[in-house]
Formats: structure tokens, sequence, C-alpha cells
């Protein structure tokens, strides 16, 4: 839509005044929500990498389990052949096969001590992993408890803030339309690089109300008559008097 032609610099500076309200309370409204989605990401990051964990200490713990299992089998395949090889020796007829029968026997019996060794360590392993993964449960149901809460405190905002949001937004296409493209877009640039986003504001106690250095007489008395658009010399923000802005 084609802005007004016909504006005056005061009517200009007036929208542009009012276009900066709008703003500051738009950004108000984005930094009263701000936070929250920074900390709904955070802990949405730290219950996955719990999750992970988690799930990497099942996986050990499962492999835990079947390394038992397999040594528990080994066991018995040990005792299996030492019962075999007990028979065989009732039945040798020289040397040569009664010293070969009783180091297998002794291998196997080797066999089984080692087999209960690493079941015993694994089972020590699988009760250190149970107390891990029983403290990450933990953190990960009270992170996902902070999550929920922070995501219902996140929707409530959006809904209280949204009608104002769009109210606002559409005010500012309002005001925008008062003032020309050079001015609207340099205010644009501006709102961008300074601090709090303040690109337009009022002459206070003699000074500029965005960087507060002293504003002289006869420039306060430019800025008063509203025939042109005056900067602050030091920060470059358009400066308003105080009748304009409201303050007493």
């Amino acid at each position: 839509m084609a802005k007004a032609k016909q504006a005056t610099v005061e009517e200009k500076l007036i929208a542009l005044y009012k276009l900066q309200s709008i703003d500051t309370q738009i950004d108000k409204i984005k930094i009263l929500r701000g936070e929250l989605p920074l900390e709904v990401k955070d802990l949405e990051d730290e219950i996955a990498g719990l999750q992970t964990r988690v799930s990497n200490i099942n996986e050990d713990i499962s492999n835990f389990d079947n390394s038992v299992k397999d040594k528990e089998a080994m066991i018995l395949d040990s005792k299996a052949l030492i019962k075999k090889y007990e028979e065989q020796l009732k039945k040798i007829r020289n040397n040569r096969e009664f010293d070969s029968l009783n180091k297998e026997i002794e291998f196997q019996n080797l066999e089984i001590q080692l087999a209960e060794k690493r079941i015993k360590e694994a089972k020590a392993s699988i009760v250190a992993k149970m107390d891990v993964i029983s403290g990450a449960k933990m953190r990960l149901e009270d992170r996902t408890t902070d999550l929920n809460t922070k995501n219902s405190e996140l929707e409530s905002i959006i809904a209280e803030t949204q009608k104002d949001e769009e109210k606002l937004g559409k005010e500012s296409a309002r005001a925008e339309k008062v003032i020309d493209d050079r001015l609207l877009n340099a205010y644009k640039r501006l709102r961008g690089s300074v601090r709090n986003g303040l690109a337009v504001v009022p002459v206070l106690r003699d000074a500029c109300g965005g960087c507060f250095n002293t504003v002289p007489p006869q420039r306060q008395m430019d800025i008063a008559a509203r025939k042109k658009v005056i900067v602050c010399e030091h920060c470059g923000r358009v400066l308003v008097d105080k009748v304009m802005a409201g303050v007493e």
C-alpha cells in the first residue's frame, strides 16, 4: 500500500516515535518468553542425552547378561567334559592316556574357574550399571517434569500475548504508512544496531535519552520545532522533544 505523501515532518516524527513505542512493547513481549524457548531447548537436549545414556547402559547390561549366560553354558559344557574324561579314566590302559586325560580335566577346571571369575566380574558390572541407570532415570524424570512445566509456561505466555502482539503488529503497520521509505529503513537499521532497540529517544534533562550525551540548547529548540528530523551527534538516534514523548 502507498504511504501518505502529504505527511509533514511533525507527523512523521509522531508516527516514528509511536512506531518506536510499539516496537518496544513487542520487544518486551519477546523478552518475556525469550528465555523460555532457550530453556525448553536446553531441557529437550538434556533429556535426549539422558535417554541415549539410559539406552546405552541398558545395552551394556544386556551384553553383560549375555556374557553371564555364555559363561554359565561354558561351565556346564566343561563339567560335562570333566565327567566324560573321568569315566574314560576308569578304562585307560597306559600312563600316556592317563596323563592326557588328567591334563584335559585340569584344563576344563581352569576354564570353569576363569568363567566363574568372568561371571563374578560381569555381575559386579551389572550392579554398578544398575546404580548408574537408576540415577539417570531419576534425573530423566526430573528433567521431563521441568520440561512439561516450562512448556506449559511458554504456551501460557504465548496464549496471553498473542492477541496483544497481533494488535501491536497492526498498529505498527499503520504507523509505518506515515513514514517515508528512506526514514523507515534508516530507523530499522538503527534499531538493529543500538542498545535495547531504541532508535528514537526523547531529550531528557538536556541530554540524549539513548547515550545521555548533552544536547546543545539550539539543537533542542530545533527538535522542539519539529521542522526536520534531527539525530544525536554522538549515537545517531533520532531525537524528539519530551512533550511528544509525553515526559514531564
